[in-house]
């Protein structure tokens, strides 16, 4: 009998924060990437952090500023670092979502973890949860090993129901008692997908789908948890 999946959204969901986001203040701090590169998305990161909305605007001008200039920046380099950051990250999760981790686990869930940071961070940092797979962004490396300013499959990474959709496939896993849990609108098409769609820590626009369609919604604050 196939496994039954559950889905996590990373960013903000399982991780406090935002992976490539704090990868790329690391890469500034060590002069892997200049000053430019984090301020092409401040102002989006400042109304992230001051207002509560526009995370997937944050996140999308992070995406964009890490190809520009992450371009002809040796991989192994970044890579390193991205290593160092995990180990000094790896506690800074939800309490919610990573005892869900271990529940569904447990059970004998297959755990698939999908982010917008690059997958060789996804990658290791999913690695220490106890994931089976992960899916992050792809950026090109050219035969010199250096970052060509590309992403790879960008149409499948960006649209979350179509990653859910082909892990399903590729490792033969059932929907039946699926679950996902994700924290803004563009998890919706991997949390409609699913029997137990769960909206935690909510946007507005994600809480308001949720509530318009009846799925479970958690907040979590502080360390207490409310709606679980």
């Amino acid at each position: 009998m196939s496994r039954p999946i559950a889905a996590f959204d990373i960013d903000g969901t399982v991780f406090r924060s935002f992976l490539l986001g704090e990868l790329m203040e690391e890469l500034v701090r060590r002069d892997v990437l200049p000053g430019a590169a984090t301020r092409h998305y401040q102002i989006y990161k400042d109304k992230y952090e001051r207002t509560g909305a526009g995370l997937d605007a944050y996140v999308d001008k992070t995406v964009e500023a890490f190809a520009k200039y992450g371009k002809g920046v040796p991989y192994g380099e970044v890579a390193d670092i991205a290593g160092e950051l995990i180990e000094a990250k790896k506690e800074y999760v939800y309490r919610y979502t990573k005892d869900l981790i271990a529940e569904l686990k447990d059970q004998g869930y297959f755990l698939l973890a999908v982010s917008r940071s690059p997958k060789f961070i996804v990658d290791g940092f999913s690695y220490e949860l106890g994931f089976d797979k992960s899916y992050g962004i792809f950026y090109e490396t050219g035969a010199s090993g250096r970052f060509t300013g590309e992403i790879v499959d960008e149409h499948i990474i960006f649209n979350k129901g179509a990653v859910l959709q082909r892990a399903l496939k590729k490792e033969k896993l059932s929907f039946f008692e699926s679950v996902a849990v994700g924290d803004t609108e563009s998890d919706i098409p991997m949390l409609e997908l699913v029997d137990r769609p769960i909206a935690f820590n909510p946007t507005k626009r994600l809480l308001k789908h949720a509530t318009q369609h009846g799925w479970k919604v958690v907040a979590e604050v502080n360390d207490a948890v409310i709606g679980a």
